[in-house]
């Protein structure tokens, strides 16, 4: 999805959050009984934007993306983005731009403290703010790709054993241009593995396998460091499958399999379910090519790609003068759904 921030700002409330209840034990409970335990139940807010290359304006709002009314809902923010700068041969190759990683985490502590900040002035109560306030765990970026994981403060300290891999799979197979960022960590003894992924692009036949091969790639390349820990039964898994709880989210690039003008029609006339018959992701799905076990969540709005900056048209169609009169472009592009989240449950 190549869209400007504010764009964003619209769709992906609606369109790219993931928002789950992930179960833990609570540490103290394991420390006096392993046969008694303390369930404990944290929310977890996942979303996905590819922001076209676009660098964000300082006085950008993500409050309503991160839904900041429900803030006290969440317990952990995990944000993926693609494409945080142009993909050119100077980034690509080059030294790594953090200044725009930076300029996001910035603007996204505002908007997730913000609302902490608000209720304190409101009901006076300190203690109340600082344990409400959200902290950055950790973030990292590969030319593109970012991902910046956020806790409550008071959720901080059990956060543990943090873990960053990252695997280029663009050119040559290797460069950053493609790929995915991974994060991991134990909370209160259950480890959990977040996955940033932009995979390869193209409508052409065959270019469907190159995301199969992308996918696979990510998740047998990518490696976590060995930790020892100081407890003996807390062994931290090296690799993606093995942790108890990940998400896969990002932008996979699968397509709609169908003709471009027969899917623009469904797309005008909100036919989601015929068109999902023919998404590509799903095809391989069912062919059980790709993602076996892994499961999504229900579909219920229009594709994500391609809506012209600051519009919520799609990018075949565009307003000849403010006329209200629909002309098409010379370069058209087929609606798809590019970004997707990917919870998955394993035991």
């Amino acid at each position: 999805m190549e869209q400007n921030p504010k764009m964003a700002q619209v769709t992906t409330i609606s369109l790219h959050r993931l928002v789950s209840e992930f179960a833990g034990f609570g540490a103290d409970a394991l420390q006096k009984s392993r046969n008694e335990y303390d369930t404990l139940r944290y929310r977890v807010f996942a979303s996905t934007w590819n922001v076209g290359g676009v660098a964000p304006q300082d006085d950008l709002d993500l409050e309503d993306w991160l839904d900041t009314k429900a803030c006290n809902c969440y317990d952990i923010y995990v944000l993926g983005f693609q494409e945080m700068v142009p993909l050119n041969a100077r980034n690509v190759l080059g030294p790594k731009n953090s200044s725009i990683s930076s300029r996001w985490n910035q603007l996204i502590g505002d908007a997730l403290n913000h609302t902490g900040r608000r209720r304190e002035e409101e009901e006076g109560a300190r203690a109340h703010h600082e344990q409400k306030q959200f902290r950055c765990v950790t973030s990292k970026q590969m030319v593109g790709v970012f991902l910046s994981v956020w806790v409550r403060s008071g959720l901080r300290r059990h956060v543990r054993h943090l873990g960053v891999s990252c695997v280029g799979a663009g050119v040559l197979g290797r460069l950053g241009n493609k790929g995915a960022v991974s994060l991991r960590f134990l909370l209160h003894g259950t480890s959990f593995c977040f996955v940033c992924c932009h995979l390869a692009s193209g409508s052409k036949d065959g270019d469907v396998l190159l995301r199969n091969v992308d996918a696979a790639d990510i998740l047998s390349r990518t490696r976590f460091r060995p930790r020892r820990t100081v407890v003996p039964d807390e062994e931290l898994p090296t690799q993606i499958l093995d942790h108890d709880r990940v998400v896969l989210l990002g932008d996979l690039n699968y397509r709609i399999s169908m003709d471009d003008a027969q899917a623009r029609l469904l797309v005008s006339a909100n036919k989601w379910s015929t068109l999902l018959e023919k998404d590509e992701l799903l095809l391989e799905l069912g062919k059980g090519r790709r993602f076996e076990g892994w499961s999504e969540g229900l579909v219920t709005f229009s594709p994500t790609y391609k809506y012209h900056r600051n519009s919520d048209k799609f990018y075949w169609w565009i307003d000849s003068g403010g006329t209200g009169v629909r002309r098409r472009q010379k370069q058209q592009r087929a609606p798809a759904w590019y970004v997707w989240l990917w919870p998955v449950h394993l035991s």
